[in-house]
């Protein structure tokens, strides 16, 4: 394989992680304004967690979705 194209991947491969850095953001985000929100009103806890859940799931499925871009420039 060509030294350049080596280089190339291995560029594009540092560039797609990058995504992982908003991710673990996100996932802060997400916990802490359930933390805001659950301190100013604890009786709707179980909703409250309902939508933290599905916001870090969101969010950790761009992360992973980045990771798997980074494998396929990689392995590709």
């Amino acid at each position: 394989m060509d030294i350049r194209l080596r280089m190339m991947k291995m560029v594009g491969a540092g560039l797609a992680t990058i995504s992982l850095v908003g991710a673990g953001a996100g996932v802060g985000i997400v916990f802490g304004s359930f933390l805001i929100a659950l301190s100013r009103n604890p009786y709707i806890k179980d909703d409250l967690f309902r939508y933290a859940i599905l916001g870090f799931a969101l969010t950790e499925a761009v992360g992973l979705l980045g990771l798997m871009m980074t494998f396929l420039i990689l392995f590709m």
